[in-house]
């Protein structure tokens, strides 16, 4: 599916959101065509508060399944005493699709986190036809974890674009190199690596997470043809 795109990760609070964020806020600026922003489900309070309030959107469009309980989504579920049926998230999804140039999806947890008691966010990935941008967060251990999580996207026959790692609090240049060396991550994955989003220490500051999104490779990111002549 060429006009939309999963965000995804190797876990939760891997940086899925903020990344989104700058992914958003860069296209807003830069583009007049309309874009979409999707969390198909949410257990708890969260991401779909906050891209409602920062881009202005309304919670239902962003996140038509949501859960009261901070669980994995079919916990939540069970313990509201309901069943998730997919389709609604879906139907969400062809609406945005259908009357915006482009929608940024994002997930829940990483590619194996559950959506349903059947399905994970990998299947979900898979069913939506959805190319994927996998989030590691630079610490110690991202290197196993984006080996890991490429893995899996391949067992599941995911399409990731690339991977985006992420400073989900300030690192400096040695620690990006030693705890989530690029080179390295590239070599064992066979997939590219297109950029550190630095720490941003205030996520609701447009104009920071503008300039956040352009230390990502973002010609191979978005669609970047869509965008105006108002492009730096």
């Amino acid at each position: 599916m060429q006009n939309a795109l999963l965000i995804t990760g190797t876990d939760t609070d891997a940086g899925k959101t903020i990344v989104m964020a700058a992914l958003a806020a860069y296209w807003q600026r830069y583009s007049t065509a309309p874009l979409g922003l999707l969390k198909p489900i949410q257990s708890g309070i969260g991401d779909c508060e906050f891209y409602s309030q920062v881009f202005h959107l309304d919670p239902q469009q962003v996140t038509p399944l949501r859960f009261a309980a901070p669980l994995a989504p079919p916990l939540a579920a069970a313990q509201a005493g309901q069943t998730i049926h997919l389709d609604q998230a879906w139907h969400a999804f062809n609406e945005l699709r259908l009357t915006h140039e482009f929608v940024l999806v994002e997930g829940v947890g990483g590619l194996g986190s559950p959506v349903t008691y059947e399905t994970t966010v990998a299947d979900l990935a898979w069913d939506w036809k959805l190319p994927s941008l996998l989030v590691v967060p630079v610490k110690l251990g991202a290197i196993g974890q984006a080996v890991a999580n490429v893995a899996l996207a391949r067992q599941t026959r995911v399409h990731l674009k690339g991977i985006v790692l992420n400073c989900n609090q300030p690192r400096t240049e040695l620690e990006i190199e030693e705890w989530a060396a690029p080179d390295l991550i590239q070599s064992l994955t066979g997939i590219p690596v297109l950029g550190t989003l630095p720490h941003v220490p205030n996520p609701r500051n447009i104009d920071d997470l503008i300039q956040a999104a352009t230390h990502l490779d973002l010609e191979r990111i978005l669609p970047l043809a869509q965008l105006n002549s108002r492009l730096p």
